[in-house]
């Protein structure tokens, strides 16, 4: 009996992204036509079933290969052309895609690179991959008005306190054990890439319009930042940051990062879209 259509498609899916091989992933196939793949797909003498099959799974890994080879243009160029083909293909084969977008075939490139051997060679490109995968999904993520500088004026100086404001939904904030973003800044300027230095810190990724900004984040601004997004009022936000540094901390500080958030487009007022 013939297939339908539906169970045609997934049959046809699970042979282009068989690990093994089309040959190997007919083996494992239990329910086949007696004819076998002959049947469902047309051969000829120049071309079997198999090999028209085959074509089809090396243009699905290359295409692959080249949309990840455009999102993570810095590890490319740190590891390789040859070194990265490699990395993909392991990657792919412990994750194969099941989206049917092609940005999420490489969601989880950088928590299979942690447990590779690249680290051996790169220690520090997991983080470089997890920055760069960020700066995807931060220009694809969705999208909010942000909260003008002239918009915050207008509101009079007794309801700050209590006004509730939150970042943008598609800002992110990393963690990592390297200083990566001096390698896509070094990459922008044409300048020779070398191993960062190893240092813990925060990276904040934001998009602001079209534009995805990238930068190191102190803890001060770190811990603000986080309090405003898990729903802290305005004031309480500002005391509690006060707080926890202690006297090092003036209402003027406050005041130029409450001013650099708002042109770089980081906040939003709370519930708005």
């Amino acid at each position: 009996m013939q297939p339908c259509l539906g169970e045609l498609q997934h049959l046809l899916y699970r042979l282009i992204t068989a690990t093994s091989g089309v040959e190997e992933g007919l083996a494992a196939e239990t329910n086949l036509p007696s004819q076998g793949i002959t049947a469902l797909v047309r051969g000829e003498a120049r071309v079997s079933a198999i090999d028209r099959v085959e074509i089809y799974a090396n243009m699905y890994f290359y295409r692959l290969l080249d949309a990840i080879k455009e999102d993570f243009p810095a590890t490319l160029r740190v590891v390789g052309e040859a070194n990265f083909h490699n990395l993909v293909t392991g990657y792919l084969t412990d994750y194969p895609p099941g989206d049917p977008s092609i940005t999420e075939a490489s969601r989880h490139l950088a928590e299979f690179t942690r447990n590779s051997s690249a680290l051996e060679k790169w220690p520090f490109i997991a983080d470089l991959i997890q920055l760069e995968r960020a700066i995807l999904e931060v220009f694809l993520g969705p999208d909010a008005r942000p909260l003008a500088a002239e918009a915050m004026r207008v509101i009079p100086a007794a309801q700050w306190p209590s006004l509730l404001i939150t970042v943008h939904p598609a800002l992110q904030v990393i963690n990592s054990e390297w200083r990566v973003d001096e390698i896509l800044r070094a990459l922008e300027s044409g300048q020779p890439l070398a191993q960062p230095k190893h240092e813990r810190r925060g990276i904040l990724v934001w998009r602001n319009d079209y534009s995805v900004n990238y930068r190191p984040l102190d803890d001060l601004e770190r811990r603000a930042l986080s309090m405003i997004r898990f729903g802290y009022p305005f004031g309480a936000m500002c005391e509690a940051v006060a707080i926890h540094r202690g006297d090092s901390v003036t209402p003027a500080q406050i005041s130029r990062m409450i001013t650099r958030w708002l042109t770089d487009g980081l906040l939003v007022r709370a519930g708005q879209r």
